[in-house]
């Protein structure tokens, strides 16, 4: 196609000399939702570059910190993401925190399209008197706790109950119920921290109720994670048969995740108690767990001194409507439980990140369409931040993909504009430095990874989590 003499057509000869920028593309947050936004990015786009930033020192957000430590498998996507960071279009920088060493509208100036992945770091609160005595947590706290995130590793949860009760009927929910009734030795061959696993082998917990304000036909937990805690050893199940009357032709033509799961509690409560000792025998004094319907918290109720919780006020509900829409209203009866540990699981809450970000405070979430932030060209969120703290991995794959699909869409048709080249990361550093902040890299936290795997061996764990960014850093010569 060339012209005459063999050269090539102005235009094209200019195309030629000058290849396009490559769009510079920077994502906030290392969790799975960030993660799978930069892979996508990064495979469906061949130039595209991409930097990750991250307040911690180490990535992977709640795949880290979230993921119970007896489910190892779930944590395999990790994987993935080492893969994704290992690209030369990827860079890691840990240790930033946006907002405060670095504003979103900087990142504006560095990069072409900018990635909001920063999930929920807060829990929803239940508003009643007496939530914050000693002796109550949230859900997010608690876990953050066993699992090494550094802002909980302080929290020292008192166990020295004999009855702890949850509220709230999601996986997270049963993870925690699960974890205060475990068997030791099936937590000493998991990455649980050494230091929560010394206060479970000292806790006197050995009663569990998980208290919900809607019937069995609304659980939020799934099978597998209901079965694992039916088959968890030298612990049985306290359904009450009464629960469940009539609930086997309701869910008749339910759709058949609802319907396995409502006939596996249906079979718990009428299991014989016999049949209940028999699976518990060995255990002297067996442990046991037990789920209450229709029960919204009111108070949590002080101990004589004042100094802490003893037990928890419940308005009894009755269900307006059917399925996952039902509603609780308050009957007017109330009923007191005892217990000295309340666990809040009723949901995490994203937080707003800087003033230049749009922020619904209502829902929790940037308004935002397919991922688009409103109002900002240029600015994107995906992740919990994006659609509220709902699902499990795959569904902030799926999720992330589509987010990471407008950005791609933006860069082909011509929304984003990438001829004014941006510097990314360099124009980001010299921020950085004259604000005294030392990003982490990638091979500095595979570094402290080696160090974690390391100790964890000659514990005869998988890893020992280090809980404290100081020493994080220390161990990178930081």
């Amino acid at each position: 196609m060339a012209g005459a003499g063999g050269r090539a057509p102005l235009g094209l000869r200019r195309w030629l000399s000058s290849p396009a920028p490559a769009p510079r593309v920077c994502v906030v947050g290392s969790g799975p939702a960030g993660f799978y936004t930069a892979q996508h990015i990064l495979k469906h786009h061949g130039g595209a570059l991409v930097d990750i930033y991250e307040k911690l020192p180490i990535p992977f957000g709640l795949v880290r910190f979230g993921v119970a430590p007896d489910h190892p498998e779930v944590k395999n996507v990790i994987n993935t993401f080492t893969q994704t960071a290992h690209s030369e279009r990827c860079a890691y920088y840990g240790n930033v925190t946006v907002g405060r060493d670095v504003t979103v509208p900087e990142l504006q100036q560095a990069y072409h399209a900018v990635v909001l992945s920063y999930g929920a770091e807060d829990n929803r609160v239940l508003g009643i008197p007496g939530e914050n005595l000693p002796g109550v947590y949230s859900a997010r706290a608690f876990v953050g706790w066993y699992n090494g995130l550094p802002e909980n590793q302080d929290l020292k949860p008192d166990l020295s109950c004999e009855t702890a009760l949850i509220l709230g009927h999601g996986n997270v929910a049963l993870d925690i119920a699960r974890i205060l009734l475990s068997p030791l030795q099936l937590l000493r061959k998991t990455d649980i921290t050494d230091s929560s696993l010394a206060a479970l082998a000292c806790s006197k917990v050995k009663r569990v109720w998980l208290v919900g304000r809607r019937g069995p036909l609304q659980v939020a937990f799934t099978i597998k994670e209901l079965r694992e805690m039916i088959n968890l050893p030298g612990t049985r199940a306290v359904l009450d048969p009464a629960d469940f009357t009539g609930l086997e032709s309701a869910v008749k033509d339910a759709p058949r995740p609802r319907k396995r799961l409502t006939e596996l509690m249906i079979k718990t409560a009428l299991e014989k108690p016999e049949e209940m000792q028999a699976a518990a025998a060995g255990a002297a004094a067996p442990r046991e767990w037990g789920l209450k319907f229709q029960r919204s918290p009111q108070e949590v109720l002080p101990s004589a001194d004042r100094r802490r919780a003893r037990g928890i006020r419940m308005a009894l509900t009755r269900l307006e409507g059917s399925g996952d829409s039902a509603k609780a209203i308050p009957t007017g009866d109330v009923e007191e439980l005892e217990c000295g540990l309340v666990v809040s699981s009723i949901g995490y809450r994203s937080l707003p990140l800087d003033p230049a970000v749009p922020f619904d405070s209502q829902r929790g979430i940037i308004p935002n369409s397919s991922g688009r932030v409103e109002g900002v060209p240029g600015l994107y969120c995906s992740g919990w931040v994006k659609r509220g703290p709902t699902g499990v991995i795959i569904t902030t794959m799926n999720d992330s993909f589509d987010t990471a699909q407008s950005v791609l869409e933006d860069l082909q048709g011509g929304v984003l504009d990438i001829s004014p080249s941006r510097e990314g990361f360099g124009l980001v550093e010299s921020i950085l430095h004259s604000r005294g902040v030392r990003p982490v890299s990638f091979s500095d936290w595979e570094k402290i990874d080696a160090t974690e795997v390391a100790r964890g061996k000659a514990a005869g764990k998988p890893r020992e989590k280090i809980v404290d960014p100081a020493e994080m850093l220390q161990i990178i010569g930081h």
